[in-house]
């Protein structure tokens, strides 16, 4: 006896970067494959909190299908592609572009390339590490501050360390210089604030 099986739920994902751009032609696309429901959003793919691409991957489900026109309507670099593609399969679900039949992750040859992007996406990771370690040796070597610019000024720490060693507690101090608590202990640890 054989199970019958629901068919799968085709779930569509359309994305425009710019309010002027329409998603007409993607709408059609998604339709003619058979999407039961489509996310639409105008919204640039370098974007990580995409609120309807975040709302579809929580809805699906074990058999599930994500369709889109191009990859690139889904993710702006391989790393992101990965990334979104990894959610997708975790779940049981699948992926698949209407104009890059490799990337369908229904097919071997889609799981093959899954994985080859898994690989290009720590490459890419790593060169993004190198690079920015590269620019920060370079601001340093410059004479560049990295980091958050410091809170207070240096004349104004040197004068909150006298007011508290004459006996300006921290709450006070603080509020003198309109910071937290915490940034007046750090200027006083080596002077024994409590």
């Amino acid at each position: 006896m054989t199970e019958n099986k629901p068919p799968a739920r085709l779930h569509g994902y359309a994305r425009v970067s710019t309010q002027g751009q329409t998603l007409d032609a993607q709408l059609e696309q998604l339709h003619a494959a058979g999407c039961s429901h489509i996310y639409r959003e105008k919204v640039t793919g370098a974007r990580a909190d995409r609120r309807e691409l975040q709302k579809m991957l929580r809805q699906l489900a074990a058999g599930d299908v994500v369709v889109v026109t191009r990859i690139d309507r889904l993710a702006r670099s391989t790393f992101d592609l990965f990334s979104i593609v990894k959610c997708i399969t975790d779940v049981g679900a699948a992926f698949r572009s209407l104009a890059e039949p490799w990337a369908d992750t229904g097919t071997s040859t889609g799981r093959l390339m899954l994985a080859v992007l898994g690989g290009l996406a720590d490459v890419e990771r790593d060169l993004i590490r190198t690079r920015t370690a590269e620019g920060r040796s370079r601001a340093k070597a410059r004479g560049q501050h990295m980091g958050r610019p410091p809170a207070l000024t240096p004349q104004q720490q040197a004068e909150a360390r006298h007011r508290r060693a004459e006996g300006a507690t921290l709450k006070e101090l603080a509020q003198s210089y309109n910071v937290g608590v915490t940034t007046i202990a750090r200027l006083g640890s080596s002077l024994k604030f409590k």
